[in-house]
């Protein structure tokens, strides 16, 4: 009979989650902007994979064709030095998109190991990890890389992700850290303590299982929030090297007025690029958010 109602019980809580995760797939699909974004995301992504896969050749000039206008053999055109500028877009994307996703998702761990220390032990912990990150949002980004930069006297990629990554985990730092303060004193997890069970398993098996939903939401939305800095250092000379064909180098090469006014192909498609992208990836957060958040349901 035990067993019986085990069972039972086993697969009820199956068919609940299977009908949860049907209504969220559901209602996801009917937030069109947000499968628009989906869409493109994807889309996008795997056209730069496989313009890396395929080798395509971004970097050899051609200096008959340079500034040479979009053609049936140059569909962006060409740069000013005569490069394909639709390899480089594609090749560009690779890199731009890579600095995104790997920056999020390494500065959401970081905030979320962090802000379940401080939001869990509270005190002294809390007090400290709160005002070292309070130190981290004093200095601006664009003030760290060039301290960097003059630092080592080199730009690179390894430079710029290290500094996103330690300047990026605060917003998901903060988040997690309210809602462990909220959570550490629910029953459940009072009964895991009174059981002896580890701090560590408390915090990481059961507390932060219940925070993922906005950690997602966060990382989602920091990946265009990083591509944006990215475009923006770059197009400055402050982010990686000029080899390096990210959408902010590709940018770059369009900060004269000559280039602006009569060669507009230059900057109209990589700027398209990181508009696109960070618009459908903004849209994607929103619709992510819509269904993973609980307030929002």
């Amino acid at each position: 009979m035990s067993n019986t109602t085990t069972t039972s019980i086993k697969a009820q809580n199956k068919s609940a989650s299977s009908s949860l995760l049907k209504k969220n797939i559901r209602k996801f699909l009917n937030n069109k902007l947000a499968v628009f974004g989906l869409i493109v995301v994807v889309f996008m992504t795997l056209a730069c994979i496989a313009g890396a896969i395929f080798q395509v050749d971004y970097a050899t000039p051609n200096l008959t064709s340079m500034k040479a206008a979009p053609d049936s053999a140059h569909w962006f055109g060409t740069d000013t030095i005569g490069r394909d500028l639709y390899a480089r877009v594609l090749f560009g994307g690779c890199y731009s998109i890579l600095i995104g996703v790997f920056c999020a998702v390494l500065s959401s761990v970081i905030g979320a190991v962090l802000g379940a220390i401080a939001g869990y032990f509270g005190g002294k912990v809390d007090a400290v990890i709160v005002r070292i990150s309070e130190v981290f949002q004093a200095f601006p980004q664009l003030v760290l890389v060039m301290m960097l930069v003059a630092i080592l006297n080199k730009r690179g990629l390894g430079n710029l992700l290290f500094i996103f990554v330690v300047t990026g985990w605060m917003t998901t730092f903060r988040m997690v850290r309210n809602e462990f303060m909220s959570l550490k004193g629910e029953t459940y997890v009072k009964v895991c303590e009174a059981f002896g069970m580890k701090r560590s398993n408390i915090m990481f098996n059961q507390i932060l299982p219940n925070v993922m939903s906005p950690i997602i939401v966060s990382t989602t939305t920091n990946v265009a929030f990083f591509i944006l800095q990215e475009a923006s250092l770059s197009f400055i000379g402050l982010g990686v090297a000029d080899s390096t064909p990210t959408w902010g180098n590709i940018l770059n090469a369009a900060k004269s007025v000559s280039v602006v006014t009569n060669q507009w192909w230059i900057w109209v498609f990589p700027g398209l690029a990181i508009s696109l992208f960070v618009l459908a990836i903004n849209f994607l957060g929103d619709g992510l958010r819509d269904v993973l958040d609980p307030k929002q349901q």
